[in-house]
């Protein structure tokens, strides 16, 4: 599938059940948040090595996956109700991120690009 008819099928279920009017921005971008809390919940107290490998306990990956998808759904909820290009815009912010974080300069740091200079 694409992003696209993903969208299509997302606007499809929520007209199938009238909830357009709720799908506002706002009402999309704190749904968005909410899930997305939700699935840091699921790793809040794991260790690094526990989380590394969340996919391989059978009681966690199913939520996981479960949240992935409704931070997936919200998000494209919220593009397609925007109108935002989400391929563009991801294209558009990776050639900034590209500009901002040079690779040369970059590689293997997780410091502030700030302070990478110098």
């Amino acid at each position: 599938m694409t992003i696209r008819s993903l969208q299509q099928t997302l606007a499809e279920f929520a007209a199938e059940r009238d909830w357009q009017q709720f799908h506002t921005p706002k009402n999309l971008a704190m749904a968005l948040v909410g899930e997305s809390g939700e699935l840091l919940e699921i790793f809040q107290w794991l260790t690094p090595e526990q989380s590394a490998t969340v996919m391989t306990d059978p009681a966690r990956a199913p939520r996981v996956r479960e949240e992935i998808a409704d931070v997936l759904a919200y998000l494209l909820r919220l593009a397609d109700v925007l109108d935002v290009d989400l391929e563009q815009a991801l294209t558009d912010k990776i050639a900034v991120n590209a500009a901002k974080y040079p690779a040369n300069k970059a590689r293997g740091r997780a410091d502030k690009y700030t302070q990478l200079e110098g």
